[in-house]
C-alpha cells in the first residue's frame, strides 16, 4: 500500500461514493444526524485495519474526504461518531464497521457473529442496551472500483413500450444447468449472453430481460442456523455492487459486457430492485450500513422512534 496521510484533503460531496480521479480518491457519504464520520482504510486482504481517517468537512449533510494516491483496488470501511440513542432514533455505534452505502465492489464474506449488532445481542434492555466489540472481523469490506468501460458504442434497443415482451430471469437459475456453458461460468453473468441463450429469448420474441436482484445481498443467519439459503437475493447488503457469486472471473466488467452483447441482440435489459427494506431489517436486526451511518434518516419509523416501520412485512422500510 501506498504511503497514507495523517489526514484527508478536503475533496468534495459529489459524487456519493469512492470515486478515483486517477490522482487519488474522493468519498462521499450521507449523514445528516452523525457528530463524524471516520474512513477506515484495510490491507489488500481486508482482515488487517491499517489507518483511521477522519472525513474533514461535511456540506449539506455529505461527509468527504480525499486521499491523495489512493487507487482502484483499495479496501475501505467507515464508522460513524454520534448518540446511541435508539428512543429518539439514534443508533450511532464506532465499533461497528460500516459498508459504503455507495459501494461499488466488495471483499470478503459476512460472517455471522453477535459483535455484529449495535447492541448486545442476549441484553435484558435488547436494543436499549450497546455493544462496543469491533464488528471489522466479521465484516465484508468496500472496495474502490475503476468504473471506465467502452459504453461509447453501445446502443439502447429502446423498443416501444406496445411491443415490449419482458422476460423475467434468475441470473444464476437461468443457466446453472445449460450444459452447452463451461460449468464454472453457468449460473454467472458471463452465461447471460451466451448465443444460445440469446437465441432462445429471439426464437420465444422476448425484447426484454428483467434480471432478479444482482446486487450484493445477505445470507440470514435464521436461514445459515437451519441450513438454508437465500435464493432470490431480496436482502440487499449493498445496492450498488454486483452479487460476487455471479461473477465468474471477479471482475464487474462482466455484468456490463453481458449488457452490452444482449443490447447488440436487440434486447434490452431491466434491473429489478426493492429499495423499501435492506438485509438489516428491523431495529433488533444488525448494524453494517445504513443503520449505523444515520439510522433516523435511511429508515422510516414509527412515532415512537425506537421501531421501525414494518409495512412491507420484512422488517423494515
Amino acid at each position: 500500500m501506498f504511503l497514507v496521510p495523517d489526514k484527508l484533503e478536503k475533496g468534495r460531496p459529489f459524487p456519493l461514493g469512492a470515486n478515483w480521479d486517477g490522482l487519488g480518491v474522493n468519498f462521499a457519504v450521507f449523514s445528516a444526524n452523525a457528530d463524524a464520520i471516520d474512513l477506515c482504510l484495510f490491507d489488500a486482504t481486508g482482515r488487517r485495519e491499517v489507518a483511521r481517517l477522519p472525513l474533514p468537512q461535511c456540506d449539506d449533510d455529505i461527509w468527504h474526504g480525499y486521499l491523495p494516491h489512493g487507487a482502484p483496488g483499495l479496501v475501505y470501511g467507515f464508522r460513524a461518531h454520534g448518540p446511541y440513542e435508539p428512543r429518539h432514533g439514534h443508533r450511532f455505534n464506532p465499533a461497528k464497521l460500516l459498508l459504503d452505502p455507495y459501494a461499488k465492489g466488495l471483499i470478503g464474506q459476512l460472517r455471522w457473529t453477535d459483535s455484529l449488532f449495535g447492541y448486545r445481542l442476549h441484553s435484558a434492555r435488547t436494543d436499549l442496551s450497546i455493544d462496543r466489540r469491533d464488528s471489522a472481523p466479521a465484516m465484508p469490506k468496500a472496495v474502490v472500483s475503476d468504473d471506465h468501460f467502452a459504453w461509447e458504442h453501445d446502443r439502447r434497443p429502446r423498443t416501444p413500450w406496445q411491443d415490449t415482451v419482458i422476460y423475467e430471469a434468475h441470473v444464476k437459475g437461468l443457466t446453472k444447468l445449460f450444459e452447452e456453458v463451461q460449468p464454472p461460468v453457468r449460473g454467472t453473468f458471463a452465461a447471460l449472453c451466451h448465443p444460445t441463450i440469446i437465441e432462445h429469448f429471439k426464437r420465444l420474441g422476448v425484447t426484454a430481460i428483467e434480471l432478479m436482484p444482482v446486487h450484493a445481498y445477505l445470507q440470514d443467519r435464521s436461514l445459515i442456523e437451519r441450513g438454508l439459503s437465500n435464493y432470490w437475493g431480496y436482502n440487499t447488503l449493498a445496492f450498488f455492487a454486483p452479487e460476487p457469486r455471479y461473477l465468474s472471473n471477479g471482475s464487474a466488467h462482466e455484468l456490463r459486457q453481458a449488457v452490452r452483447r444482449l443490447h447488440a441482440a436487440g434486447l434490452e435489459v431491466i434491473l429489478d430492485v426493492v429499495y423499501n427494506h435492506t438485509c438489516e431489517g428491523s431495529e433488533l436486526g444488525p448494524t453494517l450500513s445504513w443503520r449505523g451511518l444515520d439510522n433516523a434518516s435511511y429508515y422510516l419509523l414509527a412515532e415512537d422512534r425506537r421501531h421501525t416501520v414494518n409495512d412491507t412485512g420484512t422488517g423494515t422500510r
